[in-house]
């Protein structure tokens, strides 16, 4: 048996592991769960194991330590996987590690042109098939696990409350923000306050600053606030902007 050299050793370990990273890479920037480095550690585990077996020179050690590999990823997936009311969360986080090991794999056998068609193919997923999945499923987004529930807080006149409505309705029409329902109460003072229900992905803190923007920029609204549907420190809301 041909045996693993210092040189190859390297270059397995960095092809796997610069393998992961770049799948991370792209969860890390969608504010994903599992991502830059956790990916990444996922795929150098995965090639260091398979490594091992080559440099011991047990031919068959190989296919076993990758079996034993999938396995164990299994425990990894299932510690990210929730339960958030009737959805379920962290499946394709799941999922994706499951992916990077066995991109580990695939470096740590040598096989490069496998392993960047591999890479390529779980990024074209996650790039390609979120969009898709949106297309297909646009008539129920709410069972998107790439979305979070966010609180969207307005204080107007209460003669203005109609003109606020129409504006939540058509400033949230567009597919970044889906608004999923309008309460409206009223406070001490006499005006009214509207708590739009709001649905968003990884990239809310964006979208969400730029409708406050618009939103805070109308004549009848007074102030405009959010927080996660999480946060129940209702009594420390993100920055105020008031409309001048």
């Amino acid at each position: 048996m041909h045996a693993l050299t210092i040189t190859e050793f390297v270059l397995r370990l960095a092809v796997g592991m610069g393998c992961g990273a770049l799948i991370g890479l792209e969860r890390q920037w969608r504010a994903r769960m599992a991502g830059l480095r956790t990916n990444a550690l996922v795929a150098t585990g995965a090639t260091l194991f398979v490594l091992y077996s080559n440099a011991v020179g047990d031919l068959a050690s190989p296919t076993r330590v990758a079996s034993y590999v999938v396995s164990g990823i299994g425990f990894l997936g299932a510690g990210v996987i929730l339960r958030d009311g009737f959805n379920i969360r962290g499946l394709n986080t799941a999922a994706t590690l499951w992916c990077s090991a066995a991109v580990g794999v695939l470096a740590a056998s040598g096989q490069f042109a496998f392993t960047a068609i591999a890479t390529g193919a779980v990024l074209a997923v996650h790039l390609l098939g979120r969009p898709l999945g949106r297309l297909i499923d646009h008539e129920t987004p709410g069972t998107d696990e790439d979305l979070h529930s966010y609180l969207l807080h307005l204080t107007c006149q209460p003669r203005d409350e109609q003109h606020v409505r129409a504006l939540l309705v058509q400033y949230t029409a567009g597919r970044e923000v889906i608004l999923r329902g309008i309460n409206t109460t009223r406070d001490q003072g006499g005006d009214t306050r509207l708590t739009a229900y709001l649905l968003l992905d990884g990239d809310a803190a964006t979208h969400l600053e730029h409708l406050i923007a618009r939103l805070s920029l109308e004549p009848g609204i007074h102030a405009v606030d959010w927080h996660t549907a999480d946060d129940h420190a209702a009594n420390a809301p993100r920055p105020i902007i008031t409309a001048s």
